[in-house]
């Protein structure tokens, strides 16, 4: 009989402590007048944000719905293609992660997909064009239908992922009609938050994975082109708290890494590390170009494309008004500290257990270094 009262005792304790925890909600006043209880609990947390993220199947993707589903957040993702959007699935709690087919030409399912909604993430781009998208359709055209059902439902914040050197005269193709959506965007709905990553490393990446392929052999530029690559989780990281900051509506940020670099230095940073010698072979603007327009209309699956040859000659430009990582609070890694761990796959088992390059090289040094610290 002793055990009864002490289970009641536990019991009541529990349930304290679960009062205590649920004051840690706070009830936050939106842009347009919404009450909405901002949770700062786990995945299985009631309440929260609904926030709609299209091009949600991307490289940027699954990090900004992993971040927003772990907090709570009831995460609505607009996809096209079945297989490629499972992944998310387990990314939040049961129902908390909601899948709504669209079609990019189809306002009336893009206005379905943001009408419940509190933020809308436009992550939707495409590095070449296809037989069904050209450039302007995605970047430009897609951006305007999207911007105009945000503003059709009022929803409280819209935040536009557009690309660094995003300029409406570009030479790059692809830069120009990036420009041009975030005008586009702009002037649908002037509260958007405009976001420029640098060029993107991680797991899934068009950086490190495709240095280190074996099967990319021709530049046209030496591969100096320069930028400042930046860590996709740290955009991912960049991107949740905007939401948390309302007094980033309406900004533009360029969100980039710490250090410049050329893909040149950047291709001998995976060489080291995968201990494998890639080649490059270097093929005049003139004569690459069009045979990469060509291998990209032909072939269904992405090789090389004319768009990618024009950026190789554009280095990048930081628009010195724009915010950065900084005034989010945000320390972003530099990629010489991550190679090993997206380019371990990549070496021989001769080498594949041995340590990142940087680590091997104090290694050997130490051989040779006798000094004391204190001296």
């Amino acid at each position: 009989m002793a055990s009864f009262p002490a289970a009641v005792r536990s019991s009541r304790k529990l349930a304290f402590n679960l009062n205590q925890a649920r004051r840690i909600s706070d009830i936050a006043i939106t842009r347009t007048g919404k009450p909405i209880i901002r949770v700062q609990g786990g995945r299985s947390s009631l309440g929260g944000h609904t926030a709609t993220v299209f091009g949600a199947t991307g490289q940027l993707g699954r990090y900004i719905v992993n971040r927003l589903a772990r907090q709570g957040c009831q995460v609505i993702i607009p996809f096209r293609e079945e297989m490629a959007k499972r992944h998310l699935k387990v990314t939040g709690d049961l129902g908390r992660v909601v899948f709504i087919e669209y079609d990019l030409y189809n306002t009336e399912s893009i206005e379905a997909s943001v009408r419940h909604s509190d933020i809308v993430y436009n992550l939707v781009g495409r590095n070449y064009p296809t037989k069904n998208y050209t450039l302007e359709d995605v970047h430009v055209e897609g951006t305007e239908r999207i911007a105009e059902a945000v503003a059709k439902y009022d929803v409280d914040r819209f935040v536009h992922v557009s690309s660094y050197n995003a300029d409406p005269n570009s030479p790059s193709e692809f830069f120009a009609t990036k420009g041009r959506g975030e005008q586009v965007a702009r002037s649908i709905f002037p509260e958007t938050t405009i976001v420029r990553p640098a060029p993107v490393f991680g797991f899934e990446d068009n950086l490190l994975h495709r240095l280190a392929s074996a099967g990319n052999l021709f530049t046209s530029n030496n591969m100096q082109e320069r930028y400042w690559p930046v860590h996709s989780i740290d955009v991912g990281q960049a991107l949740e708290a905007m939401l948390y900051d309302d007094t980033t509506a309406g900004q533009t940020f360029e969100l980039y890494g710490p250090k410049n670099y050329s893909t040149a230095e950047i291709a001998e940073l995976v060489d080291r590390e995968i201990y494998k010698k890639r080649r490059h072979i270097n093929v005049p603007k003139a004569i690459l170009r069009p045979i990469a327009g060509l291998l990209n209309k032909v072939l269904w699956w992405p090789i090389l494309s004319a768009e990618e040859v024009d950026k190789e000659f554009i280095d990048q430009k930081i628009d010195p008004t724009a915010k950065t990582f900084a005034d989010l609070g945000i320390t972003p890694g530099d990629i010489s500290n991550f190679t090993y761990h997206y380019l371990q796959g990549y070496r021989s088992s001769a080498y594949y257990d041995l340590p990142p390059a940087t680590e091997k090289e104090k290694r050997e040094d130490r051989k040779y270094v006798h000094v004391l610290d204190e001296q």
